[in-house]
């Protein structure tokens, strides 16, 4: 019931900047969780990072320092802003919201289609 689109992927040569957008549309008014999470061919799927929407943010040690993620709880809306980009940062990068209903305490986890972001070295 909850359609997240991405936004922002592209190629980037190393050091550069990008900046990825989530817009969150559907049957949720708050959503209590929203980030982005990364997969690169032949991995696993990870946490990039989190905001809650109380502002509360976590990011995986490999991207801390140089991602930034921002929520806006009025348009539920996600950015993540990506400096110093890396080879490494290569991957489909897909927005999640998570959390529960406040209907009937449910929990949810919804996904977007993904971005590919690629970094060149």
């Amino acid at each position: 019931q909850v359609q997240l689109v991405e936004s922002g992927g592209g190629l980037v040569q190393a050091g550069g900047s990008l900046t990825l957008s989530c817009a969150a549309s559907g049957s949720i008014f708050s959503i209590d969780s929203m980030g982005w999470y990364r997969q690169a061919p032949g991995k696993q799927r990870e946490l990039v990072a989190t905001v809650t929407k109380g502002g509360y943010t976590n990011y995986a040690n490999s991207v801390k320092g140089r991602f930034t993620i921002s929520r806006d709880n009025a348009k539920n809306t996600v950015n993540l802003q990506m400096g110093s980009l890396k080879p490494e940062d290569t991957a489909v990068y897909y927005c999640n919201a998570a959390g529960v209903y406040t209907v009937d305490l449910r929990g949810y986890d919804y996904w977007g289609q993904g971005t590919l972001v690629t970094v060149s070295s």
